[in-house]
């Protein structure tokens, strides 16, 4: 669908968003909402209902493009104008950006320098996994500090686990609605056994069971409408069970670790 049409389409997004803010409030949980640029110009009530719920507010890009797709020059662009418009709408400092599909993939750690550079403080798009379509598979699972030529970036990779001495991912998502709950459990476990923090998403269309069924084709239909039903309901489980919080929230703790510095890649 092209830009200009996006307006004329019935938006459910508000409806989502104040499901997730319930659910988070009942067990006093603030969290990160990655949000796009274009959410802030054309759905600013939407923003700024999570900022007023005390939760970090973070950019997600201004348009959902991939930086697979990208240049230097229209990636700088578009976190450059995504936290501009963030900022202006929230009145606090954007720190945060995770790549649209988790996009920052071997080849394109120049993006590391180019958010350095605009002044973000961390990223959280690395996918620590083999997939067709996105993941770096060499990442460190861990959060990290990334140490590049434009000064250094600290990580929250998505969480995965081990099956069988195999990386498994386990961050939420479509891998929520379609994994048994126990494997995410377990990611969440392991981590904490280590002493460490690991990221889970949503995205709000992922806890919208009425949304429209569109006709595509039958491994689409599997992978985009399964498991939506209850969706919510395994959040509010884990919610429950483990101790969430902002990546903000995290970051000075990862930033005085002067253990955790890696390189990554070249330019």
């Amino acid at each position: 669908m092209r830009r200009e049409d996006w307006l004329s389409q019935p938006t459910r997004i508000a409806g989502s968003i104040d499901a997730l803010l319930a659910t988070l409030d009942r067990h006093k949980v603030r969290g990160t909402f990655f949000v796009l640029g274009w959410l802030a110009e054309h759905r600013p009530e939407v923003v700024a209902a999570i900022a007023a719920a005390g939760h970090e507010v973070a950019s997600h890009g201004f348009w959902h493009e991939r930086v697979t797709v990208l240049d230097r020059h229209s990636f700088r662009e578009d976190v450059r104008s995504s936290k501009r418009a963030l900022e202006d709408l929230v009145g606090e400092e954007v720190l945060g950006y995770r790549a649209p599909n988790f996009s920052i993939v071997p080849g394109r750690e120049w993006a590391f320098d180019v958010l350095i550079e605009e002044g973000y403080q961390y990223d959280s798009s690395l996918f620590p996994i083999r997939r067709r379509g996105y993941g770096y598979p060499d990442a460190q699972h861990s959060p990290h500090v990334i140490a590049r030529p434009a000064g250094h970036l600290a990580e929250f990779p998505l969480a995965t686990t081990t099956l069988f001495n195999y990386p498994v991912p386990a961050a939420g998502g479509g891998y929520l609605r379609h994994f048994p709950l126990a494997v995410i459990r377990r990611a969440f476990r392991q981590a904490s056994d280590r002493g460490e923090s690991t990221t889970f998403y949503i995205h709000p269309w992922e806890i919208d069971d009425g949304q429209p069924r569109l006709p595509v084709s039958v491994l689409n239909r599997i992978r985009h409408y399964r498991g939506l039903d209850g969706a919510l309901a395994r959040i509010d489980q884990l919610l429950g069970e483990f101790s969430f919080g902002s990546i903000a929230a995290y970051l000075p703790q990862l930033e005085a670790s002067a253990t955790m510095l890696t390189t990554a890649g070249a330019a």
